[in-house]
């Protein structure tokens, strides 16, 4: 087996740092020992963009925030099916993931960040929604594994009650706000309830072949 190189670590505010592997054509983003992400499976981060977009059909000059940037799958998915007077937002917390981006994985993001309809508001997702009222079509969250956090406490908030009135209140009527999770969480689905969203689970494969483990992405609509 072709062993992991060791490519960078970058600081996470708040959280214990992250590192890049790349093992032959693949990269993985570790945290302690736990991987958060590799290009072997992007295929449910591809579905968080793929599905919400989906549910913006008819929308004119659509304006999205996705919150995590990650290895670009769900920006990527999401601008090839946007049109031109569409407007995304990404926040990113961590420097260092940019700086991967473009640097080591470049060729994967395939100038994605540079595109005329991204924005790239580096800070906490959490901050960037609070200053938002009515502003955003969509909100995709991939932040963290889930609202079970992982990579710093912080994120609890956003999963919180008052983090998800926070996103109630930064959509547009009838928009949607979609958050990605490694694993089902029935707690978390009745407090999207709560907070006043029509909530619809999927299920979806980590790979885009179909195979690998089954995630979860919730769409809670606001009415």
């Amino acid at each position: 087996m072709t062993p992991r190189e060791l490519i960078g670590t970058a600081e996470v505010p708040g959280g214990p740092p992250l590192r890049l592997f790349r093992r032959g054509a693949d990269f993985m983003i570790v945290l302690d020992r736990n991987e958060l992400m590799s290009t072997r499976m992007s295929g449910s981060e591809v579905a968080l963009g793929t599905m919400t977009c989906a549910r913006l059909a008819g929308r004119p000059a659509s304006r999205l925030l996705i919150g995590g940037y990650g290895m670009g799958f769900t920006l990527r998915a999401v601008l090839e099916r946007l049109t031109a007077d569409a407007q995304v937002v990404v926040a990113e917390l961590v420097p260092g993931i940019i700086e991967w981006a473009r640097g080591p994985m470049a060729e994967m993001t395939a100038g994605c960040l540079d595109d005329p309809r991204v924005t790239l508001d580096m800070g906490d997702v959490a901050d960037t929604i609070r200053r938002a009222d009515s502003s955003y079509d969509a909100i995709m969250l991939d932040v963290d594994n889930g609202p079970d956090g992982l990579t710093r406490p912080a994120n609890d908030g956003i999963y919180a009650a008052r983090g998800l009135a926070a996103a109630y209140r930064a959509l547009k009527p009838g928009g949607t706000l979609a958050i990605w999770s490694a694993a089902p969480d029935p707690v978390f689905a009745k407090r999207l309830v709560k907070a006043g969203f029509a909530v619809e689970e999927e299920r979806v494969r980590a790979r885009d072949n179909g195979k690998g483990a089954t995630h979860v992405i919730w769409f809670a609509r606001r009415p």
